[in-house]
């Protein structure tokens, strides 16, 4: 039977922070002469409810306190913390944009708050830089705490409230595995947090050194290093300078890896770092695509050579680590480039870090047990593993990944199926369902780099919502909840 009094309890601990961040916005719209009733009555009502959730888990049973028993949290109720919080974030998380009547009708807030939370940074507002400061910060802000994921923030205080949190880092935790670097795993929360807010403010002293304002600074900061896109100008990064442009890559690209090996990094464990096999994919990927498309730029436009590889190489990192800052419109450039843009929108970055998509690990472990397939066939008595970081990589992993593709090619093709039916064409479909579903931003077609969201309808704009939630959630984490077995009691 699931225990609902954890996931209250864990429930109001993450709207209690939704509501206190959402008041760190009235600074800014006190500074720049706006009203900041919006996002204190938004931080209020979210605070409010955080209490009643609170309330609700130490109600009384027979006059008893709930034990630590009745407070743990085992698979099931992880499973449905993760998914009840990404609901309750969402719900509340567009209480600013209704409230202040930026984003008047509930999908168009509904549609801005997913695609704040889960980083994917497609956007419904038409013009951003007439919109109030303030709830430009917040909607920055959404993206920094969809990021890393408010969950393992949590899982980092857990052990103050008597919780455990290892359930929910697995099921938040980006990627097929998620690598410990303490045994305790509230401590490998906080290393993984620090490491993403000692990167965040890192560049956002760069960027304002750089001639970024501190207000752009902050905003861009916290929106590259979650790897969420969204900009508080119309043009993205092509309003900025190159060396703005070129920090904005640094830190996209190092937002893409794996935290674990940012961590090894750090420490100075140089060894280990070098063994990551999919570290090494990421970068000679990101070499040689850069390459390619450098010299494609080159001859098909007026660029020169310095503008055709900051074009090329910003749009790369951007579209590889599902970031989705745009710098040029790849899609004028050439159709081969724009096929090739429209696949790296299924590809992603490393496990382990901020971005979506299907990840690189995946799809070494696809190609390289399919390789391995042929060698079997000829040898078929033989053993032959399949090794990653010099390590035999276990047949439920590949498994599990094997049904991961598998099911994510399903739900794309559904997915563009049913865009087609509620009025998409057909490249306008395949574009929303694969930007959505690997959290990208911008597609092709009509959600291309120049375009946005705002002309979609309103049930598309909803079933996009729920696309960008299990893309963010990697899938199983969302579905398995519609599984006659999870509801199971034994």
């Amino acid at each position: 039977m699931i225990n609902y009094r954890p996931i209250a309890r864990v429930l109001s601990v993450l709207l209690l922070i939704i509501g206190v961040l959402m008041w760190t916005g009235i600074p800014f719209s006190a500074y720049y002469g706006e009203t900041p009733l919006p996002l204190l009555y938004a931080g209020g009502t979210t605070i409010v409810a955080a209490g009643l959730l609170w309330l609700l888990s130490h109600r009384k049973k027979g006059g008893v306190l709930p034990s630590v028993a009745e407070l743990s949290i085992h698979k099931r109720e992880g499973y449905l913390i993760v998914a009840l919080s990404w609901v309750a974030m969402t719900s509340f998380g567009m209480l600013p944009y209704l409230y202040s009547g930026m984003l008047p009708s509930v999908p168009d807030a509904l549609f801005e708050t997913v695609s704040g939370m889960t980083t994917t940074g497609a956007s419904t507002l038409t013009d951003i830089e007439i919109q109030p400061r303030g709830l430009l910060y917040w909607r920055s802000l959404t993206q920094w705490i969809g990021g890393m994921g408010i969950i393992v923030l949590t899982v980092a205080i857990l052990p103050l409230l008597g919780i455990g949190g290892i359930e929910l880092f697995a099921a938040e935790a980006p990627g097929p595995t998620s690598d410990k670097l303490h045994p305790r795993i509230s401590e490998t929360a906080k290393r993984l947090w620090f490491i993403y807010v000692g990167l965040t403010v890192l560049e956002g002293f760069l960027l304002f050194f750089a001639g970024m304002s501190p207000y752009e600074s902050i905003n861009h900061a916290l929106t590259t290093m979650a790897t969420g896109g969204f900009s508080t100008r119309n043009a993205s990064a092509a309003a900025f300078s190159p060396t703005i442009q070129y920090i904005m890559v640094v830190f996209m690209f190092l937002a893409g890896v794996n935290y674990t090996v940012l961590y090894l990094s750090i420490k100075g464990r140089w060894a280990e770092v070098w063994k990551s096999t999919e570290l090494k994919a990421y970068f000679l990927l990101v070499l040689s695509l850069t390459l390619l498309f450098t010299l494609r730029v080159y001859y098909l436009t007026d660029a020169d050579w310095e503008l055709s590889f900051r074009d090329s190489i910003f749009q790369i990192v951007s579209l590889i680590t599902t970031t989705g800052y745009v710098s040029a419109d790849y899609t004028s450039w050439a159709p081969s480039l724009t096929m090739i843009c429209f696949v790296l929108l299924f590809l992603g970055a490393c496990a382990g870090s901020t971005a979506g998509g299907i990840k690189i690990i995946r799809n070494l472990v696809f190609f390289k047990n399919s390789y391995l397939e042929f060698k079997r066939l000829v040898h078929p008595q033989a053993i032959i593993p399949l090794r990653l970081n010099g390590q035999i990589v276990p047949g439920r992993i590949i498994t599990h990944i094997f049904n991961f593709l598998l099911l994510y090619l399903i739900i794309f093709v559904l997915g563009s199926v049913v865009l087609s039916i509620l009025g998409l064409d057909f490249v306008t479909a395949i574009g929303a369902m694969a930007t959505s579903l690997g959290n990208v931003g911008p597609g092709i077609g009509g959600v291309g780099p120049v375009d946005n969201f705002a002309w979609l309808s309103p049930e598309i704009k909803v079933f996009l919502s729920f696309v960008m939630i299990v893309g963010r959630l990697e899938i199983f984490t969302v579905l398995v909840l519609f599984t006659p077995y999870f509801w199971r009691l034994n």
